[in-house]
């Protein structure tokens, strides 16, 4: 009897790529001489590795690609449901990346000049009106907490609340700051609190120190949280407790990710009709501070944004929470027509849709806004 066909050998695993030692090289260099952070390093870590695997793709040395190549990766990119604003993310990073080749005589053309991300809307930040904002920082989750571990995690989770509404603060900041400082808060990147000023001191984005005013609002739920902090821990633990401001059940610091769920979780007990994470209550911050000073440089300076455009979104905000004001009271913004002219005419409907509530479901509609106790000074 022949022996049956011997099957065909099954096809090798796919393998990614090797890590390009270029590629290495310029995280490297962003490492050292741009001192950028940790998770800025890993996102252009991941965006030079989805272009590595195009080019592995198309059997091409990464250095070697061009201009077309690039063009047809963003098309992929696009209509697998990226959106513009995160393409023109990830061009920056390659961009950069062949700037530094050229720079270093690579190659000799950087084929990511010129190539531009698809346009897409740019959506307004979703901020708290300051009815909400405030519910949220004043309730009293401990009221109803039936253990001391139960108090104890509402208690922090208000000083958290405060301090994120009341400096503008963001997660990563709030999860860096140290109960005191020390000799590794500074060497480390890390923040503090000096309640005796009533001052934030916070490392931001690119690595840049600012220090933010704290309110009496927030200096009093962190004092009663400090007062609180190491309790559970006894006086042994007490000493091995980690030098953050915020920990956990197990004494460590606490994550970006847990400051995150302790606040979607206070803000559905509150009451509040949409879940709350930590950057709502930075925008709700700008906004409402904007509103009531009118001073962008200052809110700019106090959100630590390196450009005054970033900070220039707010006032897209405030501009929509005028609009309303004045199509609620102006008496001119509702005419009365005379009998032989017919109706007045409406609004039209795209003006409408452009003016949105500046502080989301349930913002007041009429009246400027009266900066809250979390915001103003101590």
């Amino acid at each position: 009897m022949a022996d049956a066909p011997a099957s065909p050998p099954s096809p090798p695993p796919s393998v990614p790529p090797a890590p390009d030692p270029q590629v290495q090289r310029y995280l490297e260099h962003l490492r050292v001489e741009k001192r950028l952070a940790a998770r800025s390093l890993t996102l252009y870590r991941l965006d030079l590795e989805k272009l590595a695997r195009f080019a592995a793709g198309l059997s091409l040395p990464l250095l070697q690609l061009t201009d077309a190549h690039i063009r047809r990766f963003v098309a992929q990119m696009h209509s697998a449901g990226r959106s513009g604003r995160g393409i023109a993310l990830i061009l920056s990073g390659w961009r950069g990346f062949f700037i530094w080749a050229g720079r270093q005589g690579l190659i000799g053309r950087n084929p990511v000049l010129g190539i531009r991300a698809p346009k897409s809307p740019k959506p307004l930040p979703k901020a708290l009106g300051v009815d909400q904002a405030m519910r949220l920082a004043d309730f009293d989750g401990a009221a109803g907490a039936a253990t001391e571990a139960d108090i104890w995690l509402q208690i922090r989770d208000a000083a958290m609340a405060e301090l994120l509404y009341g400096s503008g603060l963001r997660a990563g900041e709030l999860a860096g700051l140290d109960a005191v400082p020390n000799a590794d808060t500074e060497r480390q990147g890390r923040g503090w609190v000096d309640l005796q000023a009533g001052e934030v001191h916070v490392l931001g984005k690119g690595s840049k120190r600012r220090s933010v005013p704290m309110g009496r609002a927030a200096s009093a739920a962190l004092r009663a949280w400090l007062a609180l902090r190491a309790k559970p821990f006894g006086a042994a633990g007490a000493a091995r407790l980690d030098a953050a401001l915020f920990v956990g059940r197990r004494g460590a610091r606490l994550t970006t990710l847990s400051i995150w769920r302790r606040l979607r979780q206070r803000s559905q007990r509150a009451g509040l009709p949409s879940p709350v994470h930590p950057h709502m209550l930075r925008h709700s911050f700008a906004s409402h501070l904007l509103q009531s000073s009118g001073d962008l440089r200052a809110v700019q300076e106090l959100l630590g944004h390196a450009s005054i455009t970033s900070t220039q979104v707010y006032t897209r905000l405030d501009f929509q929470h005028l609009a309303r004001v004045y199509d609620a009271t102006h008496p001119r913004a509702h005419k009365m027509p005379s009998p032989d002219q017919g109706p007045a005419p409406t609004r039209p409907a795209h003006a409408a849709e452009k003016r949105p509530s500046p502080s989301g479901p349930g913002s007041r509609s009429t009246g400027p806004a009266k900066l809250p106790d979390a915001v103003g000074k101590p």
